[in-house]
């Protein structure tokens, strides 16, 4: 292998599919700097990618257990938006094909914006069912954020395109008539749960990004509806919107001052 250049041989090692087993071993041996720098970066690779195996492996445990029950159409829920002093809480929930594999996919929290994004359009062409629901403002205000996470879950559940038989719920038991395993720190210990959080992160991010337009001024694309300093700064300078939860505290204190 000293005939190939090191340009050759990185070709050969990080972009095939299957690697030579003959080949790995005489490039071990390579006494250059450049080929030892491969060999390094290719067991970096395969350490990272045994590691994602077994995480997606873990997180299709819940899953795999339902389906020996005999179900079939098993949704993920999950919500985002619980804290924010604006904007909706947002809930998702989706049907994942048995053979859904998405290395990586994990709590939405623990992904970056691109990630997510990226994740989110692979779930939702690869779904067998989805559907993402919202409880804004005006509504959380009149039934509290605890009543309206569940509503928004339910809806999510309810416009599903297809029937699902099992509800697999981050941290929550929902009032339907369907079986329901609830883990705690669900979007963390199953793929279909991380789906959920993925879409629903996805498009409430968007929602504020949206919102960032029709009220400038109050940063809503950077925090998303947050108690951050600037945002509250803003709320003072210029007033409360239609997006903001005025049962919320400090929001409720600026009505009542």
């Amino acid at each position: 292998m000293m005939s190939l250049s090191i340009k050759e041989l990185e070709e050969k090692l990080l972009h095939t599919e299957e690697l030579d087993e003959t080949l790995f071993v005489s490039l071990k041996s390579d006494k250059r700097k450049g080929v030892q720098k491969l060999v390094k970066r290719y067991e970096a690779i395969q350490l990272k990618m045994k590691s994602l195996e077994d995480m997606h492996e873990e997180m299709t445990q819940y899953e795999v257990n339902i389906r020996l029950q005999g179900y079939t159409h098993i949704a993920g829920i999950d919500e985002v938006g619980r804290g924010p002093l604006a904007g909706p809480v947002v809930a998702a929930a989706v049907i994942l094909p048995e053979n859904f594999k998405l290395l990586g996919l994990t709590d939405s929290k623990k992904l970056s914006k691109e990630k997510r994004e990226q994740f989110a359009e692979v779930i939702k062409k690869q779904a067998v069912a989805y559907s993402i629901q919202m409880v804004h403002a005006e509504e959380i205000d009149q039934i509290n954020i605890y009543e309206s996470t569940k509503l928004a879950m339910k809806r999510a559940v309810q416009n599903l395109e297809m029937v699902a038989d099992h509800l697999l719920i981050d941290a929550m038991k929902l009032e339907l008539p369907l079986p329901q395993t609830s883990l705690i720190k669900g979007d963390q210990k199953s793929l279909t749960i991380a789906a959920s959080s993925v879409l629903a992160k996805v498009a409430r991010d968007q929602y504020m990004a949206d919102k960032d337009m029709e009220f400038p001024g109050y940063g809503f694309k950077q925090h998303v509806g947050y108690g951050t300093k600037e945002h509250l700064e803003a709320v003072l300078k210029l007033g409360i919107t239609k997006e903001h939860r005025k049962s919320f505290r400090p929001i409720k204190d600026f009505i009542m001052d």
